[in-house]
């Protein structure tokens, strides 16, 4: 009896555990809201007391921290959190320890809910651009306890600066009686891009985001674009990466290229991919001792080689119906396949017609290298070059890349090569780019790789092979019908 009554206990204890987890796990809304408030309302009143200061950070913090998983519940109430905390850094009468604080506030909430979607929050009239600047010019980059200040005005400069004006309008007149008052707004947005991309601290990270927004501007890409990546090139090839200053150097310039060839047309940056493709490669960054360099160094080369391509889908890739329910229902399978076999003979004139710059092969070679990296993150970034790249080749190429791709499965090759080429394999055919007639020679690599277990003295290595083989079965099962993958499912199944 006592023994039942025991089980019971246990079985209810775990079953309130279970409820426990469930419920901070699974949030319903933002429930502090009415205790975040009076926390915001108080900084007037304790920005000056250290103590007390520090306390009302770390429990801003805790509260925010909750909600990490699903940041999405805090969208109801960003826009007053966030009205609440600008309104003391724009005040004229705010000491600069309430505007810092309120900063660092700022930070917390962006760094939860993600920079992308907290700059739309952000002011953006005119009347801000001049506020902003003149605030961002009185800090000090090299003062460690205010470095959040610098990065959510770095972030601001880059909504405000998007303004539909072209900037010398707001320059007024520049001269008084024959002497210079300021410089132009041009000049000094672009020179504090310049300044924060080569500090050590996370102010860097903003200012690549600024570079983006603000020289791909119809007036700043015609006056200033040439001028900024010749000093991005310079500074690349002036920096020897031999300390730690150097190489957030490096980090600060690769990430704005990539920014900026990820958000720039391609029409403006065209003329100058060639130009940047010699200068990484003379470099070596592929060679660098640091795994953020490489990473930067594989992403950039990806978007240079995506803008070498033309942007189109490739219209020779596997589809299996289309990405809408709805519309997958309201299509018959007849209907289906005659879309799927109607546009091949144009699809052929197109990639004929079509000439790929001989920069492309390089680009896809050093891409194919990245995939062999010892780190995880510059291959994982490789792989996905390798997809995005592929998907604007003509079918001929394609295919060449993916007998490159099935080429890192030797068992010459590393567990990394290996868990490169599964990366890239599961990029491949969730893009439909790996077609039904090559699964054949696949899949015989993809049952290899969900045994592989290599021994290295007392322990053995490969669980990040056989987690990416499975991530390859994923992959594959979402993207091709079941008639394709049938003959093939016993022997994985095994």
């Amino acid at each position: 009896m006592a023994l039942s009554e025991t089980e019971n206990s246990y079985q209810g204890g775990e079953e309130e555990e279970a409820d426990v987890i469930v419920k901070t796990c699974v949030l319903g809304g933002f429930s502090e809201s009415s205790e975040t408030r009076t926390l915001i309302g108080s900084l007037p009143e304790i920005h000056e007391a250290e103590r007390v200061r520090e306390v009302a950070i770390e429990k801003f913090k805790v509260i925010m921290d909750r909600y990490q998983e699903q940041p999405h519940l805090l969208d109801p109430h960003l826009e007053w959190m966030t009205e609440m905390l600008l309104n003391f850094t724009r005040s004229e009468n705010s000491p600069p320890s309430l505007v810092h604080l309120s900063f660092k506030f700022l930070f917390v909430i962006s760094k939860v809910r993600g920079y992308k979607i907290f700059m739309q929050l952000l002011p953006h009239e005119v009347s801000d651009v001049h506020p902003v600047l003149e605030l961002m010019s009185r800090q000090d980059p090299k003062d460690l306890e205010t470095w959040e200040t610098r990065y959510m005005l770095l972030l601001w400069l880059s909504v405000a600066c998007l303004i539909p004006f072209d900037l010398s309008r707001l320059d007024g007149h520049l001269e008084s009686e024959g002497v210079k008052i300021r410089e132009p707004i041009m000049e000094r947005i672009l020179a504090v891009a310049k300044t924060y991309l080569l500090v050590s601290d996370s102010p860097r990270d903003a200012a690549s985001v600024l570079v983006s927004k603000f020289m791909t501007r119809p007036d700043v890409k015609h006056k200033r674009l040439g001028d900024f990546l010749d000093w991005s090139l310079t500074t690349i090839s002036q920096t020897s990466a031999h300390s730690v200053i150097e190489i957030m150097m490096l980090d600060g310039v690769l990430q704005s290229l990539a920014k900026l060839f990820k958000h720039g047309k391609r029409d403006d940056l065209l003329q100058y991919a060639p130009i940047v493709l010699r200068c990484l490669e003379q470099k070596q960054l592929s060679e660098s001792s640091e795994a953020k360099l490489r990473k930067i160094y594989v992403k950039l080369i990806q978007r240079l080689g995506l803008t070498f391509l033309k942007p189109r889908l490739a219209a020779w890739r596997y589809q299996r119906g289309n990405r809408s329910l709805a519309a997958n229902l309201a299509v018959s399978h007849a209907a289906a396949a005659a879309a799927a076999v109607s546009p091949e003979t144009e699809t052929q004139e197109q990639d004929e017609d079509y000439d790929i710059p001989e920069e492309v092969e390089t680009v896809i070679e050093h891409l194919l290298v990245g995939l062999k990296d010892k780190e995880t993150v510059v291959r994982w970034s490789a792989a996905k070059g390798i997809g995005r790249v592929t998907g604007r080749l003509p079918q001929e190429l394609a295919d060449d890349v993916v007998g490159s791709v099935l080429d890192c499965f030797s068992f010459q090759e590393t567990d990394n090569a290996w868990h490169g080429g599964c990366l890239a394999l599961a990029e491949l055919g969730r893009r439909g780019l790996l077609l039904p007639s090559r699964l054949t020679d696949v899949v015989p690599l993809i049952i290899k790789s969900l045994s592989y277990d290599e021994k290295r003295g007392a322990c053995s290595v490969g669980s990040n092979v056989r987690d990416a083989a499975c991530y390859v079965c994923w992959s594959f099962s979402r993207a091709y019908e079941p008639k394709e993958l049938q003959p093939f499912v016993t022997q994985i199944a095994r």
